[in-house]
C-alpha cells in the first residue's frame, strides 16, 4: 500500500465534513483544497556574494525536500547594482505528498519553535482565498544546522487554496492545523 501523508488522511477524513457543515457545501467538489505551497526567499546580499544563492537554495531544499530553483531578476536597477538575469532569490514550490508533509512539519516541529509564539497572523490572506506568512529566522525548521548557518535570514510561505473567499481559505487552514491568533 502506498504512503499516505497524515494531513492528507485527515483531509479527506475530517476536514471535509467540517467544512461542508460551516459553509453547506452540496458537492464535495466545492469543499476548497489546498492546491500548492510556495517558500521563497530573497537573498538582496546575492549581488555582492554569489555563494549566498547556493546557500539559499541549499536551505530551501532542506526544509522542503524537493530541489528549489534560484530566482532571476527581471530588470535592472542601477541604484541596487542589479542587472537583468542575476540570481537574487530562491523558491520551491510543493504540491501533493511533499506538500502535505511540509505543513505538518510546520505545524508541529517549526512554529512551536518561534520564540515567544502565539499563534501567526489572520491578516495575511489576499482576497482571493490564498495566505502570505513571513517567517524571520530560518533556524526554526529542525532540518537546518544552527551551527552551519553563515547568515540568519527569513522567507515567504505562500499557501494556495482554491477557496473563493478569505473567510473559507482560513477555515481551510485552520482546520488543518495552522493557530491562528484569537482576536
Amino acid at each position: 500500500m502506498a504512503y499516505i501523508p497524515r494531513l492528507k488522511e485527515e483531509y479527506k477524513s475530517r476536514v471535509i465534513k467540517a467544512l461542508t457543515d460551516e459553509f453547506g457545501y452540496k458537492n464535495v467538489m466545492q469543499v476548497p483544497k489546498l492546491q500548492k505551497i510556495v517558500i521563497s526567499k530573497g537573498v538582496g546580499a546575492a549581488v555582492a556574494d554569489k555563494k549566498l544563492i547556493d546557500y539559499a537554495v541549499d536551505e530551501l531544499t532542506k526544509i522542503s525536500g524537493q530541489k528549489a530553483i534560484a530566482t532571476i531578476s527581471k530588470k535592472d536597477v542601477a541604484t541596487f547594482k542589479l542587472r537583468k538575469g542575476m540570481p537574487i532569490g530562491a523558491k520551491v514550490t510543493l504540491r501533493g505528498e511533499k506538500m502535505y508533509e511540509f505543513l505538518d512539519r510546520l505545524v508541529t516541529a517549526s512554529l512551536p519553535r518561534v520564540r515567544d509564539f502565539n499563534g501567526i497572523k489572520a491578516n495575511g490572506f489576499d482576497g482571493r482565498g490564498n495566505y502570505n506568512l513571513g517567517i524571520t529566522e530560518q533556524i526554526i525548521f529542525p532540518e537546518i544546522d544552527i551551527d552551519k548557518v553563515n547568515k540568519i535570514s527569513g522567507m515567504d510561505i505562500t499557501f494556495v487554496t482554491s477557496a473563493q473567499t478569505d473567510k473559507e481559505a482560513k477555515s481551510l487552514l485552520s482546520e488543518l492545523g495552522l493557530p491562528f491568533k484569537k482576536n
